[in-house]
């Protein structure tokens, strides 16, 4: 399984499409057996859903995303957690023991990237 993290480095972001980095977490057997921070290679609409999906992810988890990127990733299939914060690592750790659930912080308008903190 492999987790991806919306972070500003090692910390959960706030809003997905713009973090700085995306903290990649492998797991087996409910543990960390692998991670890799990968850069954001840029917000456009449809593309990070793609780039995450051809890396393999299986859950992406962030403090918040847009109701459009939240059905692009169910559509291919993965799960998205939003609503987290702090530490990238404790939160894909919660997420392996079943301790992290999705709050359903959606960002209803995208031109608020360096305010969004105040999800419906």
């Amino acid at each position: 399984m492999k987790i991806a993290v919306a972070s500003e480095q090692a910390q959960v972001t706030q809003h997905f499409g713009h973090c700085m980095n995306f903290n990649i977490y492998e797991a087996a057997d409910d543990k960390i057996i692998k991670h890799e921070s990968v850069a954001n290679p840029g917000h456009r609409p449809g593309f990070l859903p793609q780039f995450l999906g051809d890396l393999g992810i299986n859950v992406i988890i962030s403090g918040g995303m847009g109701g459009s990127a939240v059905d692009l990733f169910n559509a291919r299939g993965i799960e998205v957690v939003t609503g987290a914060t702090g530490s990238a690592q404790a939160a894909a750790e919660s997420y392996l023991k079943g301790e992290l659930e999705s709050t359903g912080s959606i960002c209803h308008e995208h031109q608020h990237h360096d305010s969004c903190g105040e999800h419906e």
